[in-house]
């Protein structure tokens, strides 16, 4: 009867030690995918990280390039009205000496 109960004492502890030993292999398969779905996810971010850098600075780019277009165009307006106001001034000058 002792053999009986130590052998089936036996039988469960070597079930047991399969159940975990292919549970930690589980574990130990399903841990390594996680870490490569995060490594994944993380290389994507990056990717997509450089990808708005890159945005941003040809934004500011096109942005540096119309503010000194339009202050050329300003600069350039200022000189007109400048040279009509001036005209206009001679104009009036002129008229008066008359």
């Amino acid at each position: 009867m002792r053999k009986f109960v130590l052998a089936a004492a036996v039988a469960t502890s070597a079930l047991g030690l399969a159940a975990c030993g292919e549970t930690a292999e589980k574990a130990g398969e399903t841990a390594d995918a996680m870490a490569a779905d995060a490594q994944s996810v993380a290389d994507d971010a990056t990717a997509a990280a450089e990808e708005g850098a890159e945005a941003v600075e040809g934004a500011a780019a096109d942005g540096a390039e119309a503010v000194e277009g339009a202050a050329a165009d300003g600069a350039e307006a200022v000189d007109g009205a400048v040279e009509a106001a001036g005209d206009k001034a001679e104009e009036m000058m002129a008229g008066e000496g008359e």
